[in-house]
């Protein structure tokens, strides 16, 4: 378990240092893209059956998000 960790933890760092170096014009093209891809994802297959587990984590990140909405372009 000792080196998937260390694995885990390096690809994240990784990730967050590739994101630095990310114009905000990227980052902005990101979103749609994403979006589009759940889009498509969600066409190809079934609604997925969420359990207590999946809701109680969904409802634990949402807390996290803002709620300012006023000033999103969507």
């Amino acid at each position: 378990m000792g080196p998937r960790l260390l694995y885990l933890i390096f690809a994240r760092l990784i990730g967050r240092l590739v994101l630095l170096g990310r114009s905000t014009a990227a980052k902005d093209v990101e979103l749609p893209v994403l979006r589009h891809e759940v889009a498509v994802l969600g066409r190809a297959n079934p609604r997925p059956r969420l359990d207590r587990a999946d809701r109680a984590v969904l409802a634990a990140l949402i807390r996290h998000l803002p709620t300012d909405y006023g000033n999103t372009a969507w």
